[in-house]
């Protein structure tokens, strides 16, 4: 039964230190949890749902022996160039700071102040990442090349990602063509997110729309409606291909982890056909 392949989204490097700093370890921890968030949905007569999870997290993280990535920068002094330009794109998403002109050490201090609580733990583990993938082009490269792998491995008919993971997902599915797969499912997707991550994905979109992988047989968008990772929430106004489309209402809180979005009914219908 295990048909389906996942790839995550960001704050996942914690498992590759839990795991003994073994990228396989923290695959198969992840791998049984998205098994047991999926189960909650599907409820198959067997919970094997993930062949492997294809892990990248430790990739974008120059951690020491102790450090589980939770320490991301607190102030806009401590950010690289690179993550202060994602977040100043990120929170005009957001409708913050979208006329302030100045220095932009000072636009993303000020908009560091002006995050609400659960904007701001987001964004610890959102910036960081996404503008170390998008920057810099070697650890891309890796990130791409693990996803790359596990699917030629597991030759999946389902790859499903979340987060950060459906940007590394869309762009190893157009540079690997011969990695075929019937559905993509994207949760929590923030590839339409411009200023931040849509101008800049691999290929470019062309004439302000990007399109799905050729050898894609059909594109599933998932997203919270208050998900602040997916903005727009609705791929359709930016991407040719996107077969079907749901906004959800997963929790006003927990509004991005993958046990919400893999625990959706939305999933159900299209996942079903592949599991019986």
């Amino acid at each position: 039964m295990a048909a389906i392949v996942g790839v995550h989204g960001i704050g996942k490097y914690n498992y590759y230190v839990d795991a003994g700093r073994s990228a396989a370890g923290a695959a198969e921890a992840m791998r049984r949890k998205w098994d047991r968030y999926l189960h909650a949905t599907l409820d198959a007569e067997s919970a094997a749902y993930f062949a492997e999870i294809a892990y990248f997290a430790h990739h974008l993280h120059d951690g020491g022996p102790d450090d589980r990535g939770d320490d991301a920068p607190e102030s806009a002094a401590a950010m690289e160039i690179q993550a202060q330009e994602v977040l100043a794109g990120w929170a005009r998403n957001m409708g913050l700071g979208e006329h302030i002109t100045g220095a932009l050490k000072s636009v993303t201090g000020w908009l560091l102040d002006r995050l609400d609580g659960r904007s701001a733990a987001f964004a610890k583990l959102f910036v960081p990442e996404v503008a170390t993938y998008l920057t810099d082009q070697a650890r891309r490269e890796s990130c791409r090349q693990v996803v790359a792998d596990v699917i030629r491995r597991n030759r999946p008919r389902v790859v499903i990602a979340h987060s950060l993971g459906s940007v590394v997902a869309y762009e190893t599915l157009w540079a690997y063509p011969e990695l075929e797969i019937d559905l993509l499912v994207t949760l929590g997707s923030p590839l339409g997110m411009r200023h931040v991550v849509f101008e800049r994905l691999l290929p470019a979109p062309i004439n302000g729309r990007g399109e799905r992988p050729e050898n894609v047989g059909r594109w599933v968008n998932i997203a919270d409606k208050d998900d602040i990772a997916a903005i727009p929430p609705a791929l359709r106004e930016s991407f040719t291909g996107v077969d079907a489309e749901e906004l959800v209402n997963l929790d006003w809180i927990d509004f991005h982890t993958a046990e919400k979005y893999l625990g959706c009914p939305a999933l159900d219908p299209h996942l079903r056909p592949f599991i019986a």
